[in-house]
């Protein structure tokens, strides 16, 4: 990496003020540049990156390249966060070559207008707060699960048609063809009921907020 930055012009000095490395460019107020260094990239090294930033104008991140490719370097999450960061990744093969990974001029990650989109859908179409945190096994009470559920409950009695259900469910139609979670079974051309694993899923969640016909709109 010293030499890497002195091939930029940057006059480059190791262990100063706790940095690894600490490179100077220009007269007059210079433009400094701090290098961390490790034997990969990891947290450790971003939170160094991170309290050191305060004292220079480019923090440089430098690590030796995962030899299966599988290292964070390979991580585009990890890529990202130095680019909000606006910290540069240096990757160093072992032969002492060094790649720019990232620039600390990079521009931020682009935005995801679909997966946004899905978010906010997603939030708006859920009735409450029903999923709750920590538990890994359970399933999380989506939007589309809560519109199913709405469709179980008001077949328990009887079967019904995908029209009887739209008040309740708006998607019944779907919901009832797709059965993605096996709990309705087609009685006849058009009418629809209870598969038994659609009555055990209505035990299941009755003490669920939000899982009942009667929260309305899903």
């Amino acid at each position: 990496m010293k030499g890497f930055l002195e091939g930029l012009g940057f006059a480059v000095k190791g262990e100063i003020g706790g940095c690894d490395l600490v490179a100077l460019a220009g007269d007059g107020t210079p433009l400094v540049v701090i290098g961390e260094l490790k034997l990969s990239f990891n947290l450790e090294l971003v939170l160094q990156a991170v309290d050191r930033a305060a004292a220079c104008d480019e923090v440089w991140l430098a690590a030796r390249m995962s030899a299966r490719g599988n290292g964070r370097e390979s991580d585009s999450r990890f890529r990202n966060l130095c680019r909000r960061l606006g910290f540069g990744m240096l990757g160093v093969s072992p032969g002492g070559e060094v790649t720019i990974i990232v620039s600390p001029t990079s521009p931020m990650p682009r935005k995801d207008p679909r997966r946004r989109s899905r978010l906010v859908d997603e939030h708006r179409r859920r009735l409450g707060d029903p999923a709750v945190g920590g538990g890994s096994r359970t399933p999380i009470m989506t939007a589309y699960r809560q519109q199913a559920l709405a469709c179980a409950l008001a077949m328990a009695e009887a079967p019904k048609r995908p029209r009887d259900l739209r008040a309740l469910a708006p998607n019944a139609g779907k919901i009832l063809l797709d059965n993605v979670y096996g709990w309705f079974v087609r009685a006849d051309r058009g009418i629809y009921g209870l598969t038994p694993a659609g009555r055990e899923a209505l035990i299941r969640w009755q003490a669920v907020p939000g899982s009942s016909a009667s929260a309305g709109d899903a």
